[in-house]
């Protein structure tokens, strides 16, 4: 028996974290591992731009969190620490329009924001060719999450002006990699033929990871991220384990770890219990609502609202509960539908309505107090 009763408890200025960043979604491991094939594909891609050319189009698809971005965030961050080229990522989660996409690459290229009004698309495409052809320098462009701009029907003309830069610009040259979580959109199907002709990109998909690939990621956050023995045994195990439940989702695996270790701290535990992770697992498993939530309009987000409160039904039903909340007209709550569908948020259903022929019936895909907790 342990003479001192606080042996092992955490004192007020001590923490299990020796680095809490390491846990943040946006943290780039040193070693990236098991995605040799994916990576050397993105180079070959990316390597005639390197040389002055255009490099090649790319679609990388695969499930979330399985390190799409990070591959290319780190080739990217490659590029720009070795060589001239303007590398850009693009979040089309957040800039999900032309104009969005446009304003946020003018913004990294001038650094600094375009006007918030006054400026046309055409002059701001313009003026970032303008800026490329002056200092002979390449573009690449990620658009990271493309679906999103599929969803607001913005993805055809979006990439139209970017592959077509250099017919309005002679001497303009830019790469487009898009990345897509979204296994149902096939994007070069839901594009534009104009688009098409033009696009023609390498294909790079990113597999879902097992249960012990998860285990030797993580590993690395793990002793990166917390003290030396303040993870319990069995600990990152159970991890992996639940990350492969949701999907092999690396995202979910790592918030699991930064919460189970906050709760130990809770406790003024020095260790991370495999209890620690239990309990944290109920909010780590929704990382993809939190995601998915975060990205939405303000109309977008009062729908979810409406059925997330119980106004599920008909499309014709829940719009009047909408449409009392918004005031928006029916063309648009359509709209909404499709994009929530899309989203994997909710379900649309076509289904026979005695009387009024088809409709769709609006379903919750995930728990309503999950849901309304994180509005």
């Amino acid at each position: 028996m342990d003479d001192d009763p606080d042996e092992g408890m955490l004192g007020w200025d001590e923490s299990v974290f020796r680095d809490e960043h390491v846990f943040e979604i946006d943290w780039l491991p040193e070693t990236f591992k098991h995605r040799e094939s994916q990576m050397e594909t993105l180079k070959y891609a990316l390597r005639p731009a390197v040389r002055g050319s255009r490099p090649l189009n790319v679609i990388a698809r695969g499930p979330p969190g399985t390190g799409k971005t990070t591959a290319v965030q780190i080739l990217f961050d490659e590029l720009t620490a070795q060589t001239d080229v303007q590398a850009v990522r693009v979040n089309c989660q957040v800039d999900s329009t032309r104009y969005a996409v446009f304003s946020r690459l003018f913004a990294e290229i001038f650094e600094y924001e375009p006007p918030s009004s006054g400026i046309s698309f055409k002059k701001l495409f313009s003026q970032i060719t303008d800026r490329l052809v002056e200092r002979d320098q390449v573009l690449v462009v990620a658009l990271d999450d493309v679906n999103y701009l599929f969803y607001e029907s913005e993805a055809s003309d979006t990439l139209y002006s970017l592959l077509r830069a250099h017919e309005a610009h002679s001497g303009a040259r830019i790469g487009v990699t898009c990345i897509s979580s979204d296994l149902d959109l096939d994007v070069i199907d839901a594009l534009d033929t104009r688009v098409q002709s033009v696009f023609r990109p390498e294909e790079v998909y990113f597999n879902k990871y097992g249960q012990s690939e998860i285990v030797d990621i993580l590993d690395e956050r793990v002793d990166r991220g917390f003290h030396e023995d303040a993870v319990g045994p069995g600990v990152l195990d159970r991890v992996a384990a639940l990350t492969e439940e949701q999907g092999g989702d690396l995202r979910v695996g790592i918030d699991l770890l930064r919460r189970a270790g906050l709760n130990a701290e809770m406790r003024a535990s020095r260790v991370v219990e495999r209890q620690d992770v239990e309990d944290a697992y109920d909010k780590s498993k929704y990382v993809h609502l939190s995601r998915r939530l975060q990205g939405l309009s303000d109309s977008e987000a009062a729908l979810v609202e409406v059925i997330a409160g119980g106004a599920s039904g008909t499309a014709g039903d829940v719009y009047e509960t909408f449409h009392e909340e918004t005031g928006l007209g029916y063309t648009r709550y359509s709209e909404i539908i499709n994009k929530l569908d899309q989203l994997g948020l909710i379900d649309a259903e076509y289904t026979n309505v005695d009387g009024r022929g088809r409709s769709r019936d609006l379903t919750l895909n995930y728990e309503a107090d999950a849901v309304l907790e994180r509005l």
